[in-house]
């Protein structure tokens, strides 16, 4: 038996026991960890694969959709699991304090995990930019908030620089153990599914989440837990589009704030994927992320914030070009509580208001 079957016998047996442990005790053989490590956690990870029937149903073909809902992990969004490995290595290292740009959720994820961990977090964000779950979050962890006048590529030039300046980790999605981290939500796919999907469907920001997704999936069809690898299929709003337009934007625009980004770091390497995957990137509309939005929710009870609704306006858009009888993985990066303003201002639900407080108005109202 070889040592990283042995190794993961015994995690396996360890979470039937204890429960799930967190993405880094569950693959530690697959992440670069070691017994000195101390393992930062919210036991994040396990997020569920849910089968998406009403989407299955428009493609048709037999065609198999599921959502990857990583908006189910401890602060609400897919960062958990880069930050987790992020903030243990920093730790490792002595680090007492942490930096991030974001447009939200990283800093969020990155200050729940510093304090976890028993250090400072400072997060730079684009002043008015921000939406105010995520904002709200980062400040009840204790981070300490910055925001600038300018955009989330300013805030990120700022923070790399002051980390290559001063003693502060940086923990955006540069820092090569976030990605480490992602790469598991390849793993728990194939591991949910016994296979890779045909093509994965993913919202691009700064394009380190389709990186770490394609990272996962080599590796273990490396390790023949898998025999085939998927179409890596990156969608981006419209306005905020640099790798689908293949240039920066200078002043990116969309109602999914998450993924409001003109210059992203990980350009190269998401590139590379398109290339490698035989992919393809493409843009969607505000106007048809929303309609995704609202399909989730209304056919699906899938409550997710707008960017992570580009995967599945994304695969609407492509459908005719999806082969029949495929499977089909959308991510849904974040849980709609982020965002609540756009659904507030986006959805189609009758809401009554000013009604006399007894039963016969209500009823009446209801159509009794």
């Amino acid at each position: 038996m070889s040592l990283i079957k042995s190794i993961q016998q015994r995690l396996n047996q360890k979470k039937r026991i204890q429960g799930w442990p967190g993405l880094i005790e569950a693959y530690r053989p697959w992440l670069p960890v070691t017994e000195s490590t101390p393992v930062i956690t919210l036991q994040e990870g396990s997020t569920p694969l849910i089968p998406i029937h009403s989407i299955s149903e428009r493609i048709g073909r037999n065609v198999k959709v599921y959502a990857k809902y990583d908006g189910l992990n401890p602060t609400g969004s897919f960062k958990d699991r880069g930050m987790t490995m992020a903030i243990s290595k920093a730790k490792e290292s002595g680090c007492e304090a942490v930096i991030c740009a974001s447009t939200g959720n990283t800093s969020a994820s990155a200050a729940a995990y510093a304090k976890r961990a028993g250090m400072k977090a400072f997060v730079l964000i684009p002043d008015g930019y921000v939406a105010q779950g995520k904002l709200a979050q980062a400040l009840v962890y204790g981070a300490e908030v910055l925001a600038i006048k300018g955009n989330f590529d300013n805030a990120l030039d700022i923070v790399r620089e002051l980390s290559n300046k001063y003693p502060i980790t940086l923990v955006n999605s540069v820092n090569p153990f976030r990605l480490e981290g992602q790469k598991t939500a390849a793993f728990e796919i194939i591991d949910t599914l016994g296979e890779a999907p045909d093509w994965l469907c993913i919202p691009m920001g700064n394009a380190g989440n389709i990186t770490a997704y394609w990272m996962g999936f080599l590796e273990y069809k490396k390790a023949n837990k898998s025999k085939k690898l998927p179409r890596m299929m990156g969608f981006q709003a419209a306005g905020s589009a640099p790798l689908v337009f293949n240039k920066k934007i200078e002043n990116p625009e969309t109602i999914a704030t998450a993924i409001r980004i003109g210059n992203p770091v990980n350009k190269e390497k998401a590139i590379l994927v398109k290339e490698s995957s035989n992919g393809d990137f493409l843009d969607v509309t505000d106007e048809e992320i929303i309609e995704a939005y609202k399909i989730l929710g209304q056919n699906e009870g899938i409550f997710c914030e707008p960017a992570s609704a580009a995967s599945i306006a994304g695969l609407l858009k492509r459908k005719n070009e999806v082969p029949n009888n495929a499977t089909i993985v959308c991510v849904l990066t974040g849980n709609g509580l982020k965002d609540p303003d756009c659904a507030i201002k986006n959805n189609d639900a009758v809401f009554h208001t000013g009604l006399e407080a007894d039963i016969q108005t209500v009823a009446k109202t209801m159509g009794f």
